[in-house]
C-alpha cells in the first residue's frame, strides 16, 4: 500500500508541472492545507521567490477557528488584497494535490471575489 502523503506529493507534482507549462510566466497561487490551518502564497517560479503570502495563523485573518471553510474564505480575501497591492492581477491556481472542494474551493472563490483572475 502506498503512503497517502506520497500519493498527495505525486498528485501535487503532476499538477504543478502541468501548470508551469500552461502558465506562460504568470505567478502561481499555491495552497497548503493542514488539519489546523490553511496557507496561500503567490510564487514567481522564474525567480523562485514568494511575492505575497497569507495564512489563517495571522492576526489579520481574524478567524474564530483557523481550519474551517470560513477561515479559508478570509485567507482568500487577504491574498487577493495583498496581490492587488503588489500589482498582481492574474495568477495560475495551484491546488497542490488537493481536490477542488471545501476549504480549497472557498479560498479560490474568495480570491476571485477579491479581484484575482485565474
Amino acid at each position: 500500500m502506498i503512503d497517502p502523503r506520497k500519493k498527495l506529493k505525486r498528485r501535487a507534482l503532476r499538477n504543478r508541472t502541468r501548470l508551469k507549462k500552461l502558465a506562460g510566466g504568470m505567478p502561481r497561487l499555491s495552497v497548503f492545507r493542514s488539519n489546523k490551518y490553511i496557507y496561500a502564497q503567490v510564487i514567481d517560479d522564474a525567480k523562485s521567490t514568494t511575492l505575497v503570502q497569507a495564512s489563517s495563523l495571522e492576526k489579520d485573518a481574524d478567524a474564530k477557528v483557523a481550519g474551517n471553510v470560513q477561515a479559508a474564505g478570509i485567507v482568500g480575501k487577504l491574498i487577493a488584497e495583498r496581490a492587488k497591492k503588489a500589482g498582481i492581477k492574474q495568477v495560475v491556481f495551484d491546488r497542490g494535490g488537493y481536490i477542488y472542494h471545501g476549504r480549497v474551493k472557498a479560498l479560490a472563490e474568495a480570491a476571485r471575489g477579491g479581484g484575482l483572475k485565474f
